[in-house]
C-alpha cells in the first residue's frame, strides 16, 4: 500500500470514479481541484482546493506523495491562451514538484486527441508520432513529451494513457473508442501497481469489436479491459444518419474534435453525459 497518492482534477466527471477505488490503495488520498471541495469524503481522503498553473500549491500538495495520479486540466478544446495555464504550464508544475519531492511515477491523463488527425482505418499502435487535432491535443503532446524528458534525464517513471470516450456510448464513434468507467479504474490501478513502467504510452479504451488503437506493445501493465460496446451498435445504427465520407469527424482518430475550428469547444457537438458521482454515491 502507497502511503500518500494525490489525484488532480478530483471534481471532474473521470475524477469522480477515480476517488473510492484510489482511496483504498494508500494510507491518504490527496484529491485536489480549482473547484469547492465535495459534500464528503472517502475514509482516508483529504481535499486541497488548487490552481494547477501555482506552483507553490502544486509543489505544497505533492510533498510526501508516491505516485501523482494527474487528471486535472481544461477537458475541451479552447483557445490556446486558456489551454495554457491548466493544461500546459500546470503540467510542468505537476512534473517539476513531483521531481523535487521525489515522486516515484507519474500517471497521466493524455488523450487520443494527441494523434487525433491519424485516419481511423489505421489501427494505431502506442508508437505513433503526434498527430494532435487541436490546442487541448496539442498540450497532451507537450505533456507526452515531458514525461518522457523527465524519464530520460531525471528518471521520473510516467504511463501517459491516452483516453478515447471514457463516457456513455451516445455514438457510432464510440463503438470502437469506449471506455467504461470500470476499465478506466483498471486501467489506472495497472499503472500504479506495476513494478516499472518507465515511460509509457497507453491508450485508454475497453476490450471493443471495432477498435481502431493497439495496446499490444504494453501488454506489460497487465491492463486487460472486460467491457466492450458492441452491445450498443443496433441502437445507434439505428439512430446515426448517413456517413459523409468528407466529414473529417468521421474520417479521423479524433472525431468532432478533428472537424472543430481551432479554440472552439468539442463538447458543444458531442452528447457527452455528466453522470459523475457524488461520494454519497456508490456505482461501481
Amino acid at each position: 500500500m502507497l502511503e500518500k497518492l494525490v489525484l488532480t482534477g478530483a471534481m471532474g466527471r473521470l475524477g469522480s470514479y477515480l476517488r473510492e477505488p484510489l482511496s483504498k490503495l494508500c494510507k491518504e488520498l490527496v484529491s485536489t481541484d480549482i473547484l469547492d471541495a465535495p459534500d464528503a469524503l472517502y475514509d482516508g481522503e483529504r481535499y486541497v482546493q488548487a490552481d494547477l498553473a501555482d506552483f507553490d500549491a502544486v509543489n505544497d500538495f505533492v510533498k510526501g506523495a508516491d505516485m501523482v495520479v494527474h487528471f486535472g486540466a481544461i477537458g475541451d478544446e479552447a483557445p490556446f491562451e486558456v489551454i495554457l495555464g491548466p493544461n500546459i504550464i500546470g503540467a510542468y508544475n505537476i512534473w517539476e514538484a513531483a521531481y523535487r519531492n521525489g515522486v516515484r511515477r507519474v500517471v497521466y491523463a493524455s488523450s487520443i486527441h494527441a494523434v487525433g488527425m491519424h485516419s481511423k482505418t489505421d489501427c494505431i499502435g502506442v508508437d505513433v508520432a503526434h498527430r494532435p487535432d487541436t490546442f487541448y491535443g496539442l498540450a497532451k503532446c507537450f505533456t507526452e513529451d515531458l514525461a518522457r524528458l523527465y524519464w530520460d534525464k531525471r528518471q521520473l517513471e510516467a504511463v501517459c494513457l491516452r483516453i478515447l470516450s471514457c463516457a456513455q456510448v451516445t455514438s457510432t464513434r464510440a463503438l470502437g473508442s469506449y471506455l467504461s468507467y470500470d476499465d478506466l479504474i483498471q486501467l489506472v490501478t495497472r499503472s500504479i501497481d506495476t513494478p516499472v513502467t518507465e515511460f509509457t504510452v497507453a491508450y485508454g479504451v475497453s476490450d471493443n469489436d471495432r477498435a481502431t488503437v493497439d495496446n499490444s506493445a504494453v501488454s506489460f501493465l497487465g491492463y486487460r479491459p472486460k467491457d466492450n460496446a458492441e452491445q450498443y451498435a443496433d441502437a445507434m445504427f439505428d439512430e446515426a444518419p448517413p456517413v459523409d465520407l468528407n466529414d473529417p469527424g468521421e474520417r479521423f482518430q479524433g472525431g468532432p474534435f478533428a472537424k472543430i475550428e481551432l479554440g472552439a469547444s468539442g463538447h458543444a457537438i458531442m452528447n457527452i453525459i455528466d453522470d459523475r458521482l457524488t461520494s454519497t454515491e456508490n456505482k461501481l
